[in-house]
């Protein structure tokens, strides 16, 4: 317990005053159960309570890794990694994914990390070409488990479980309750920790309204609700990856500034998408429910389902992106001439109806500069910062928010800047190499 009593003294820096009761729970129950599952809705703070619980079971004497988490998306592993660096433990953690260099993961595991958290298909990749050391794993950790299997990675996850030859702990983590597991895991011997609402939660932070199109193609209605939001955050969600980059091209094409967002994109096309749309570059998002899901976006005012959401499951997550923290949201579904709200709506529903014409919104006053260099090169914010304004002659009041990955790191910068900014830095370096700086694409 003593690497949990130093993450909970160092809680109150990062702004975490107390624990909730799951949290609290969770920390009492995991050294006396071997089997735990938690579930609890999307936003209650799962990812802390699980990582709390997995820390009882670590002992820092022993070398080599202890603790394998596995994440359903790339970013749900991004996000997690995040979170364990911020609990300053004092053990390495390293994440692996798809759409990152495996070469990079490999050197990054030849020290050996206490804690991996990554996809199920490269965590098994690894495993097999034994760059991950399975026989001081102890601890197993299945995040948003349902999900990884909805996805097809239960044969992956079966290697994972039959690799690990010296488990002693399992940890599941759900927002939704399970209807039915591999064979491989059985789930009569796990200790639940049910933290999921008995009836239906009404948010009353949460308006829920339909949009009834009369046209053949709903495209046209999107649009002109697009203008009548004006500019505020909104993602744009839809069941296939085809759809989304067909309405991304129209919106685009129509004047509405966007992004797109699906599992087809290469990692650093997905980053960037997802740094343009939470530092103001873009105010619509068009994606799959890839994104509904392990991303930390804190201000979406509205959740648009272009495609009516398979599942409640879906429709519940893809809702819980907005009314988040003290913020409130809107939800809207778009419904074609021979749709109907799905039953498992149980929430009271605003008729939203288009009338007259709409201006196409402003475009958004923010621009965001790729700067070829991250973590991997010892560039921090700090150090974005300093060069922008010492270079670039920037202000701080130009500069906006920074995401600083392993080998990138992307910048908004006032549009009416950025021209003058790109021509200042382009012979520059920054701490001391010469890399890449252009506008993100």
């Amino acid at each position: 317990m003593q690497i949990v009593n130093q993450v909970l003294q160092h809680l109150p820096k990062i702004g975490i005053k107390e624990l909730n009761k799951m949290q609290q729970d969770i920390l009492n129950l995991a050294p006396k159960h071997k089997e735990l599952m938690l579930l609890s809705p999307t936003g209650s703070g799962k990812t802390l309570a699980y990582v709390l619980g997995a820390l009882t079971q670590i002992d820092p004497e022993i070398k080599g890794t202890q603790l394998l988490i596995v994440t359903p998306s790339r970013e749900l592993a991004q996000q997690t990694e995040k979170v364990f660096k911020q609990l300053n433990t004092g053990l390495k953690i390293t994440a692996c994914y798809g759409g990152h260099k495996r070469e990079i993961e490999e050197n990054n595991l030849i020290e050996t990390p206490t804690v991996i958290v990554g996809t199920a298909g490269r965590l098994a990749d690894h495993l097999r070409r034994e760059s991950i050391k399975p026989e001081t794993i102890t601890t197993l950790v299945l995040d948003e488990f349902d999900k990884t299997f909805e996805q097809g990675f239960t044969d992956e996850v079966g290697f994972i479980i039959q690799s690990l030859i010296n488990k002693q702990n399992d940890i599941l983590v759900s927002a939704t309750k399970p209807i039915e597991t591999p064979s491989f895991i059985n789930l009569d011997g796990f200790f639940t920790l049910n933290f999921l609402p008995t009836i239906p939660v009404i948010n009353e932070k949460l308006a829920i309204k339909k949009l009834v199109s009369n046209g053949d193609d709903k495209i046209e209605d999107l649009f002109k609700l697009l203008c009548s939001i004006g500019n505020r955050s909104s993602i744009v969600f839809c069941n296939h990856r085809d759809a989304v980059e067909r309405i991304s091209k129209h919106l685009k094409q129509n004047g509405i500034v966007n992004e797109y967002y699906h599992g087809a994109m290469e990692q650093h096309q997905r980053d960037s998408a997802l740094c343009k749309f939470i530092n103001g570059t873009v105010e619509v998002l068009v994606t799959t429910d890839l994104a509904s899901r392990g991303l930390d976006i804190t201000n979406v005012r509205n959740i648009i389902h272009y495609q009516i959401p398979a599942t409640k499951e879906s429709y519940t997550h893809r809702n819980g992106r907005t009314a988040r923290m003290h913020y409130s949201g809107t939800v809207i579904m778009i419904l074609g001439k021979d749709e109907y709200m799905p039953p498992y709506v149980e929430e009271e529903v605003e008729d939203l109806v288009l009338e007259g014409t709409y201006e196409i919104p402003q475009k958004p006053t923010w621009s965001t500069l790729f700067i070829a260099a991250g973590k991997k090169n010892k560039v921090n914010k700090i150090d974005v910062v300093g060069f922008l304004m010492q270079k670039a002659l920037l202000k701080k009041e130009d500069i906006g928010l920074i995401d600083v990955k392993d080998f990138a790191s992307f910048v908004a910068i006032r549009k009416n800047k950025m021209s003058s900014a790109l021509e200042l830095i382009k012979d520059q370096k920054i701490k001391g190499i010469k890399v890449k700086m252009e506008i993100a694409k």
